[in-house]
This record gives structure tokens, C-alpha cells and sequence, in this order.
């Protein structure tokens, strides 16, 4: 019976040693890190011409051997000796040019975008991330020394290259298990997500950026359309220390996610104080952006690798901290920032004035909300066009948006602002609030104040000026704060000697999200302050790393 031989790496030596085996009788597998084999592209030992590259006849003997089966891309995981035998875990990167298929036409290496360092002239010139590997073997491939500037950008790091490409190969699982190595809400993430990569994609120096988020979220709709039950990770090996995280939103999901990956499923209880698990996701993005029956199946497939989640159970109230601690081995804080900022406008505590963050929970748990004559909305980012696109869909005549600088300044997603617009939302530009107007105990307007801009603040943006004498009223029956939220940190107590942020996020170490208490981490808005979901995703990421190894080391 024919032996198995596992060579690591294509070079000279590898080729020749492959060559053996096989002349012996064995089923040879021969990994290789890079696109191609047959070493390095050029000697640096010798001056060669084109086509001089390392070669040898043993390259097509290598090739065309039946017993000899070439993984590129390659990189051994895992290696484990049983027996006198081995096990190896194999990971293999797709190329991104078929070499099947390729009839090396170069046309590819005319429309590549990227600029690289030229190994192979030594630096002498640039070339194109397109090119042949090793002119020897003649293959062509996509090959980039860095982490593509998207996965760069995107907060959690996803392998964009990757699961595009298996989408580009109909490989629509391979796709979505590639997304879900680090990030367990595609359906959520794909139609929520502001896509930073995309701003960066290198694509759109030549024509358009690669869409991304979309071709996420193509990839989870395709399971859930075409009824595919989910991959369900089980981990190699299981601990059995406990683990609480304070929050059922998108950073503490996903912490339980990887955390139960690594080994601690069934031991993980997510404490929400919501009747509903999904955090923001849930009671902060609005139903006509994220249906909730697409966010169950994300917390669906959470659940399935071994995560319980218990709602209506707030931490001080049904729940101590103290007992958390006694009980638990490890805690998350992934409370979000669910209170809204103060406007900082007199009279602002008057009725008919709410915090806009607020609304938009009501109304995402189906509560009573206001919904008659006009609403005034302040504020300037997603929040405020959530708040002012939900107001028109509970039944108010009409919204007003007030914002002290121009449209050019506005934070909010250039897309949200264009569809608030077009549903009817008013902008109303370079006006500032001054203070509620009130009548009989109740806000009946906003007294406002006209801006220009004038030279740039700390942030970067032209700051807005008072106009002298411009002051207004603007009539409504409801008045929205939508400028910013902050985290309810009141759930542990002093005693704990906890450090916060201005926004009362919990400061925490950077790299680990560890607090200054030990066992104590904290993620997500809870720590960062209010950001973008898949920023809380990637900080949940983060957060399970850590916990892990903490666990590991008191070990």
C-alpha cells in the first residue's frame, strides 16, 4: 500500500525530494505558502535574463507527475503525531487567477490598479499585484506582499479578497464560512454596515469600488434563500471555566461567538436587560433597514455553538454585580450606549422633548411612541436620519432636521441622507438650537439661532458661528435629541474603582479591552463610545481573544 508524503515547500529542494517519493510509489502532497513552486523568483546570486529565472527539468516532470499533488497557497495549521503517523491541517488561499483557465493574454496585469515593488528587478521599477510568480513555472497569479488596503480598513479585517472571490466562483458557502471565520452577523453587518472598505478600494481608480457589503450580505441571503442550514463550528477543545457578558448586542454576541469557537461553549451566558436579544441591532437600526427576522437568523446561528442569552434581566436591579463576579470567571461589559447626550438648551426636560435614541427603542419594541403634527429632530448623524425617516413612518405630518453646519459637514452616511431627503425629511442648515419653547408646561417649538461657518475646530470641520440678531422660532409638537449617545454606566458600583471616558464608556487597554479591574473586560460602545456595528463586532472579537487567554494563563 502506497505511503502518504507531506513535503512543505516548492523550492528546489521540495521539487526533487517530491520527485523521489513519487519514483518510490507514494501519493506525494507538496504545500507551498506561495502562488507557484520552484523558489524564489530570481537568484540573487547571478544576473539573468527574462525566461533565465530558476529552472530545471524536473519543473514539468513535477508538474505532469499524477502522484505528485501541488497545494498552493498553502499554509499547515495544525500538525499532529498519532501513532508514528501525522495529521496535518491544511489551510489553501483560492487563487485568484485559475491557471486552467488562463491563457496568459496579460490583459489583466493592464487593468490591475495596484503599484508593488518589483522583486524581480529588484526594485528598479513597479509592477502590478497581477503578474508571473516565477518565470520559471510560468504561472500567473495575484500576489500581494500586505494586507489588501480593503481588509486594512475594514474594522474586524475580514478576508474581503477571499470571500469575494469564492463568490466570483459560485462558492457561495466556502464564502460565508470565510466571512464567518471572524464576523457572525453577515445578514446584519451586509445591509447595515457603512462599508469604510469600500472607500478605499483601489478598484475605484481605475472604474467603481467593488460593492463590498453587498456581495456580504449576497452571500448570507443566498443560505437563508435557498434553505442551507449553517456550518456550526465545534471547537477541538473545551474548558470549563465560565464566562458572563453584560449585553446582548453586536459586540457581545460576537465575543460569545468566538469564545464558544475557542472552546467555552455551553459555559457563556449573555445577560440582556432588552426582552429582546440583538442590542442596537435590535432597538437602534430601524426595522426598514434591519428586518428583525433577518437579525434573528444571525443570533440564531450564535446560539446553535453553544451561547444562552437570558432577556429582561438587568445587572443592579435583578442581577448584583457583586454576584457576577463571585460566580463568573471572566465578564464582559458590552452594554452599548444607549442614553442619549443632553442638547445643553434650556428647558429641554419640558414634555413633548425626548432623546431620540430613545424613540427609535420604542418604536423598535413596538412601545407607544409620539407620532402627531410636526417633530423637530436635532442632531446630524445616522441616529438623527434614523430618527427623522422612523418619524415620517409612525404618522408625523412632517419632520424638520436641524444641523449648525452645512450638508457638506454632516457625519451621517451620504446614502442616508439622500434617502431622508427624498422621503420627505427638511433640512434645515446653518441653524442652531437655543432653547425649548414652552406653553402651558409643554415644548411647543425650538427657539434657533442662523450660523456661518468660520475657521476649522479641533475636529477638522469649519466651526459654526452665531449670525448676531438671527434668532427664530420654529413651531412643533415634538421635539428629538439626536446628537450623540453615552453608556449607562451605573450598573457597577464605586466600589469597583472603574475609570470612564467623557461619554462614561469604560476605558480599557487598547490592544486586550481589559479594564483596570481584573476579570473585567468591556467592548463595543461600552468602551469605544458610539461607533459603527462591525467596529463593536471586531472589538467583541477582540474582547473573546483575551478573555481566552487570561483564562489560559491563570491556568
Amino acid at each position: 500500500m502506497a505511503n502518504k508524503v507531506l513535503i512543505l515547500g516548492a523550492g528546489a529542494a521540495g521539487i526533487q525530494a517530491a520527485l523521489a517519493e513519487a519514483a518510490a510509489g507514494n501519493k506525494v502532497y507538496v504545500a507551498e505558502h506561495f502562488p507557484s513552486f520552484g523558489g524564489e523568483r530570481i537568484p540573487q546570486d547571478k544576473i539573468i535574463t527574462d525566461g533565465d529565472g530558476f529552472s530545471s527539468p524536473d519543473l514539468a516532470a513535477f508538474k505532469s507527475n499524477d502522484n505528485i499533488e501541488f497545494l498552493r497557497n498553502a499554509d499547515v495549521q495544525k500538525l499532529v503525531s498519532e501513532n508514528g503517523n501525522y495529521k496535518a491541517k491544511i489551510h489553501c488561499r483560492t487563487p485568484r487567477v485559475d491557471p486552467e483557465k488562463c491563457d496568459e493574454c496579460g490583459k489583466c496585469i493592464t487593468v490591475c490598479p495596484i503599484h508593488m515593488y518589483d522583486d524581480y528587478n529588484e526594485g528598479l521599477e513597479w509592477r502590478t499585484a497581477v503578474d508571473f510568480f516565477d518565470s520559471g513555472s510560468g504561472y500567473y497569479n495575484i500576489f500581494k506582499e500586505d494586507m489588501p488596503v480593503c481588509q486594512r480598513t475594514c474594522p474586524i479585517n475580514l478576508d474581503i479578497r477571499g470571500y469575494v472571490g469564492y463568490i466570483a466562483d459560485k462558492k457561495y458557502a466556502e464564502s460565508l464560512a470565510t466571512i464567518r471565520e471572524r464576523l457572525p452577523f453577515p445578514l446584519s453587518i451586509g445591509r447595515v454596515c457603512p462599508h469604510p472598505c469600500e472607500t478605499e478600494c483601489n478598484r475605484q481608480y481605475k472604474d467603481d469600488p467593488i460593492s463590498i457589503c453587498f456581495l456580504k450580505r449576497y452571500a448570507a441571503d443566498y443560505e437563508i434563500n435557498n434553505d442551507i442550514e449553517p456550518r456550526i463550528y465545534t471547537p477541538e477543545e473545551n474548558y470549563p471555566e465560565k464566562i458572563a457578558i453584560l449585553g446582548a448586542g453586536p459586540s457581545g454576541l460576537t465575543c460569545a461567538y468566538h469564545l464558544a469557537r475557542l472552546g467555552y461553549a455551553n459555559n457563556i451566558t449573555v445577560l440582556e436587560a432588552l426582552p429582546e436579544p440583538g442590542g442596537m441591532f435590535r432597538v437602534g437600526i430601524p426595522e426598514y433597514r434591519l428586518p428583525k427576522a433577518i437579525l434573528a437568523k444571525d443570533i440564531e446561528f450564535i446560539t446553535k455553538h453553544g451561547v444562552e442569552i437570558k432577556c429582561n434581566v438587568r445587572v443592579g436591579k435583578d442581577i448584583s454585580f457583586d454576584d457576577i463576579k463571585k460566580d463568573y470567571d471572566a465578564v464582559l461589559i458590552a452594554i452599548g450606549a444607549h442614553n442619549g447626550m443632553s442638547m445643553r438648551v434650556a428647558n429641554e426636560d419640558a414634555e413633548g422633548v425626548f432623546e431620540g435614541v430613545k424613540f427609535l427603542r420604542d418604536a423598535g419594541l413596538g412601545n407607544e411612541v409620539p407620532n402627531k403634527g410636526v417633530a423637530i429632530v436635532v442632531g446630524g448623524g445616522n441616529v438623527a436620519m434614523d430618527v427623522c425617516r422612523t418619524g415620517l413612518r409612525v404618522g408625523f405630518d412632517e419632520v424638520n432636521l436641524l444641523y449648525r453646519r452645512t450638508r457638506k459637514e454632516l457625519p451621517a452616511s451620504p446614502w442616508e441622507v439622500d434617502e431622508a431627503e427624498h422621503e420627505g425629511v427638511k433640512f434645515n442648515f446653518l441653524v442652531a438650537p437655543l432653547e425649548v419653547v414652552v406653553k402651558d408646561g409643554k415644548a411647543v417649538g425650538m427657539k434657533c439661532q442662523r450660523m456661518e461657518l468660520g475657521e476649522p475646530d479641533a475636529s477638522g470641520r469649519r466651526a459654526p458661528v452665531p449670525i448676531e440678531g438671527s434668532e427664530f422660532v420654529m413651531d412643533a409638537d415634538t421635539i428629538f435629541g439626536a446628537i450623540g449617545q453615552v453608556t449607562d454606566n451605573t450598573l457597577v458600583d464605586e466600589k469597583y474603582g472603574f475609570t470612564f471616558g467623557r461619554k462614561l464608556n469604560f476605558e480599557v487597554n487598547p490592544k486586550t479591552f481589559e479594564t483596570n479591574v481584573e476579570g473585567v473586560f468591556a467592548s463595543g460602545d461600552a468602551a469605544t463610545g458610539a461607533n459603527i456595528a462591525v467596529r463593536a463586532c471586531a472589538g467583541g472579537m477582540t474582547a473573546a481573544e483575551s478573555i481566552h487567554k487570561y483564562l489560559r494563563g491563570k491556568k
